[in-house]
């Protein structure tokens, strides 16, 4: 039980690589909405889309981010 509880605590603990508006970075694994709020923009001021898919606000708690995903940002578009 030991060997599996420390593998899981490594997992969590994982340094990953991604590549955001082509640069890469180094960061824990975490989800997308903790990333944008380690870069202290409001959420509401800052589009993503990972691999090339948009991720609305709302889906970004669901979204763990993952060796090499490719992420961009951009200012959101109001308007109609």
């Amino acid at each position: 039980m030991n060997s599996k509880s420390s593998f899981d605590q490594s997992a969590i603990n994982a340094q990953i690589h991604i590549n955001v508006n082509g640069s890469v970075q180094t960061v824990p694994r975490m989800t997308l909405a903790q990333w944008v709020d380690r870069t202290g923009v409001l959420p509401s001021a800052l589009a993503t889309a990972v691999n090339g898919q948009f991720v609305p606000r709302t889906a970004r708690d669901g979204y763990l981010l993952k060796e090499g995903d490719v992420l961009t940002t951009f200012q959101p578009i109001a308007g109609g």
